[in-house]
């Protein structure tokens, strides 16, 4: 389950695989498969086999708090957009294990509200390193520079679901994360401090790339004009900010939907 869920340190194989994968099987391995884990955990790890979850529940806890601070680390290191999104896919997890393993109400559904959360921003910032990819045949960082002028559709919807990826409030990456910290903080206060300190790096490494990418002018690099997204590519953006806007402002949606199964599988702690 630690595998599939790509938690530190079985995290190595989720990097390099995003790399070799096309656009739509990285949206897939993303949005879908990672959560296979976490799924497997809340549906497996909790309801039958209560006291060793319990038991090894500060282990789990310091490798998640240390996948949030190391890979976030890493990740403002690369140099390869879809590396650099990889990495914050295994931080944003360690937030999901986090919010499993603390085996409080709070941070049990805000574990299930990241995962959904995670599934619908992490895919829509893989699309949108496919749109580029497919345009300039490059996924390096230093190959871009104000696409804003040339793209300003797709700028506000990569902005939009990066917002998203760093927790701005409104979105539905705030409540996931929100919700995980309280659950933390009834756990183990010190806890705490590591994940919070992992949302304030992942806004650093999500900003500078936009930053980057979108609002710097190279003076070195020729100015490339790409063309903006098509039809069928704004209304897949849309699809996705449409869905992170909606469970930030409604997330009651979802809430109300996993409240009674969470607590029931709490019962047993």
């Amino acid at each position: 389950f630690a595998i599939k869920v790509s938690m530190w340190p079985f995290h190595t194989w989720l990097p390099d695989a995003h790399v070799e994968a096309p656009t739509v099987g990285s949206i897939i391995l993303a949005g879908i498969l990672l959560k296979v884990g976490g799924y497997a955990f809340i549906r497996i790890s909790l309801p039958i086999l209560p006291d060793a979850s319990f038991y090894f529940s500060n282990f789990v806890m310091y490798l998640s708090c240390i996948a949030i601070i190391y890979t976030s680390l890493v990740a403002l290191a690369q140099k390869d957009m879809k590396k650099l999104i990889a990495y914050s896919s295994v931080a944003h997890m360690g937030y999901v294990t986090a919010g499993i393993f603390s085996l409080t109400s709070e941070g049990l559904k805000g574990a299930i509200f990241q995962m959904v959360s995670h599934g619908i921003v992490s895919s829509g910032l893989f699309l949108s390193i496919g749109v580029l990819y497919e345009r300039t045949k490059s996924r390096e960082i230093k190959d871009y520079n104000s696409l804003v002028k040339s793209m300003p559709y797709f700028s506000m919807f990569f902005m939009v679901i990066v917002l998203s990826s760093v927790g701005l409030p409104g979105t539905s990456g705030f409540i996931g994360e929100l919700l995980i910290v309280l659950g933390a903080y009834k756990f183990f206060p010190v806890f705490t401090f590591f994940i919070a300190t992992g949302l304030i790096l992942g806004a650093v490494y999500m900003l500078i790339l936009v930053k980057n990418i979108l609002f710097t002018y190279n003076v070195n690099l020729k100015p490339i004009i790409l063309s903006d997204i098509t039809y069928s590519e704004i209304i897949i953006f849309v699809i996705f900010a449409f869905t992170t806007l909606m469970l930030g402002l409604l997330p009651n949606i979802l809430l109300d939907f996993i409240s009674i199964p969470s607590d029931k599988i709490l019962q047993n702690f």
